[in-house]
């Protein structure tokens, strides 16, 4: 764990001064104002994004496959997401003079009464098999992004929900990311959780005879997902499969022990980020690619290579 968290700080020490406005060590030294400026209002608030967000999805990930017994649930699979996206537009259809935290607080609720209907249909379905379970999550997904789709074009809102379908970093500044600031908590309440959250993972029975509420622990994991799964998408936009792939990858190699694993995933998490994000600035310099479509096409091939890799485990 030590080379890793030290790859992430050399990592993010070097994303402080990669960007199309020169910034060097040198100048900040110096006490140029121009070049203070750029780092606190820009390149700072952007590195503080970028580890909150990719640490953090990573671990409601990790909690949502914990909770379902399932691999191949995250927040984008089963619709968290989407159900966010749709909760922050009928928050500016309904309230459009709200502040940021009323819209944050609506797309809490729509998040975290679509993650439950899915964890419901879960415990309803009789045929659990680990690829079938998100394919479903996918379908309400759709359902719910049409509704979206619809509504947004209906109320002439479909530039701003164009920005929740697709993270961006460049837009991290001083005044626009700190709502971010709620996700760290939480992640520290998942930690304490974490035991609770692998007991209730072996279903409500043995939860129960092993004396835990189980329905509580698993309305707590989903409200730490509604919650931050809200709060990324009204800021950054969605990274997609991101808490699919990194807790899989984590799991992989270092076991299901959720405690154990928990801060292995969030340094991952926000290692693969940040490195998505430094290809992104420099692939085409001085343009750059959004984060969610760097983060979108190398995680669509890792997803598709644990499906592969899934499937060859049942011939």
């Amino acid at each position: 764990m030590k080379k890793w968290m030290v790859l992430l700080v050399v990592l993010a020490a070097a994303s402080l001064f990669v960007g199309v406005h020169d910034l060097s060590p040198r100048e900040l030294f110096a006490g140029d104002r121009e070049a203070w400026e750029v780092f606190l209002i820009s390149r700072l608030p952007r590195l503080i994004s970028i580890l909150i967000a990719g640490s953090s999805v990573s671990i409601c990930g990790l909690i949502m496959q914990q909770l379902s017994q399932n691999r191949f649930v995250s927040p984008t699979t089963v619709g968290t997401m989407d159900w966010a996206r749709l909760g922050l537009l009928v928050s500016m259809i309904a309230f459009a003079a709200a502040g940021p935290l009323v819209k944050a607080a609506i797309a809490v609720v729509f998040a975290f009464a679509g993650t439950l209907l899915f964890m419901t249909v879960l415990d309803r379905v009789k045929y659990k098999d680990s690829i079938f379970i998100p394919l479903i999550g996918l379908m309400f997904g759709n359902i719910v992004g049409s509704v979206t789709t619809f509504l947004a074009y209906k109320y002439d809102l479909i530039q701003s929900m164009s920005a929740w379908m697709h993270g961006d970093f460049s837009v991290m500044m001083q005044g626009r990311y700190e709502m971010l600031y709620v996700s760290v908590p939480l992640m520290a309440i998942a930690y304490v959780y974490a035991n609770r959250f692998t007991i209730a993972g072996m279903g409500e029975e043995m939860a129960t005879n092993l004396g835990v509420r189980y329905r509580s622990i698993v309305y707590t994991g989903l409200l730490i997902v509604a919650v931050v799964s809200a709060v990324e998408v009204l800021t950054v936009g969605t990274l997609p499969f991101l808490g699919l792939i990194v807790p899989n990858i984590v799991t992989m190699y270092y076991g299901d022990h959720l405690r154990k694993v928990l801060p292995l995933t969030a340094i991952f998490g926000a290692l693969f980020v940040l490195i998505c994000d430094v290809f992104g600035r420099v692939a085409i310099y001085p343009y750059e690619i959004p984060i969610g479509l760097t983060v979108g096409v190398i995680g669509s091939g890792v997803f598709l290579y644990l499906l592969v890799r899934r499937t060859k485990q049942y011939v």
